[in-house]
């Protein structure tokens, strides 16, 4: 079994979807990995999102939008949201392509701030050939990551951000965890792009997410 990870953007820099495109223009909101995405009806489909700041301000959105047929929250100002929603014909292409694909898409999908969608495929060798054939040409797929599929180890590898595992995969190479380390907060900043203070608050946070997989109930 392999996994393959890839970065999907809408050619024109759109939006998947217009629930999408209202909430990337709302700065007060900050959405989360989408845990679960089906179509039930062939014209509708459900989402199970985690919203990480702004819930209210979502609520709200989701109320105004001619798209949502219901939903509901959970949380207060970072927590969950249960979607009910029509589909447009684009989401409606990817979700048939999704269900005639012979891979499996492994949950969460991540969403990013910029509006790309980060989703890992899982299967055979084999299956991975012309895998991407059927994707509509609106979207631009990028493969970011690939490699033997490990369930332990992608089980911690999907508590991480994308942006995470960017900077967890540059720390390690670099030997940041070596003994003696061999890479400092300022060389990694350096590679990444981003202040010495940011590596370290990446850092701190990379680690409390993986450590507390192997606590039980964390």
């Amino acid at each position: 079994m392999r996994y393959v990870t890839v970065r999907a953007t809408h050619a024109e820099g759109d939006a998947f979807h217009p629930l999408g495109a209202a909430v990337a223009d709302e700065p007060a909101v900050a959405t989360g990995p989408i845990h679960q995405l089906e179509v039930i009806d062939g014209e509708t489909g459900v989402s199970l999102s985690e919203i990480r700041s702004g819930l209210d301000r979502y609520s709200e959105i989701l109320a105004e939008s001619p798209f949502v047929i219901e939903y509901t929250t959970t949380g207060t100002d970072r927590g969950f949201a249960y979607t009910h929603f029509e589909l447009d014909d684009l989401i409606r292409r990817l979700l048939r392509y999704r269900r005639s694909s012979e891979l499996i898409v492994e949950m969460p999908i991540e969403s990013e701030p910029d509006g790309a969608t980060v989703v890992t495929l899982v299967g055979d060798t084999s299956a991975f050939a012309g895998a991407f054939d059927g994707i509509p040409e609106e979207v631009s797929v990028e493969v970011i990551e690939t490699g033997e599929y490990d369930p332990g180890v992608r089980q911690l590898s999907g508590r991480l951000t994308a942006r995470q595992r960017e900077v967890l995969s540059t720390a390690v190479r670099a030997g940041y965890y070596e003994n003696p380390r061999e890479a400092t907060h300022d060389e990694l900043a350096g590679e990444l792009g981003v202040s010495p203070a940011t590596v370290g608050e990446h850092l701190r946070k990379i680690e409390s997410r993986v450590f507390s997989g192997f606590v039980a109930g964390e």
